[in-house]
């Protein structure tokens, strides 16, 4: 229980880094971001988190606003990964 906790832990907070720094390359790529390989790279590696939030989300919500949602989800449920950990003892480093 204890590696289950630890695993899905780091892999919220891979996922919200990966979505950080998406963001970052995206802002510094000055409107060029879809010819950008690191951009292309993060994209590849989110999909699988935005995707998810894109079928759990209401289809009034833009495609554009996805990825933000994803992050906040992801915050949420690394927020509360830290308090259950806590909770049961474990630390949250």
């Amino acid at each position: 229980m204890q590696f289950t906790l630890m695993l899905v832990h780091e892999l919220v907070k891979f996922a919200g880094l990966l979505l950080v720094g998406q963001l970052l390359v995206y802002v510094l790529s000055f409107g060029r971001h879809e010819s950008n390989a690191v951009y292309r790279a993060f994209r590849f590696m989110t999909s699988p988190v935005v995707g998810l939030v894109r079928r759990i989300t209401p289809a009034k919500v833009a495609d554009r606003h996805v990825p933000v949602v994803s992050f906040l989800l992801l915050f949420w449920v690394w927020a509360a990964l830290i308090f259950i950990r806590l909770d049961l003892g474990q630390g949250a480093a």
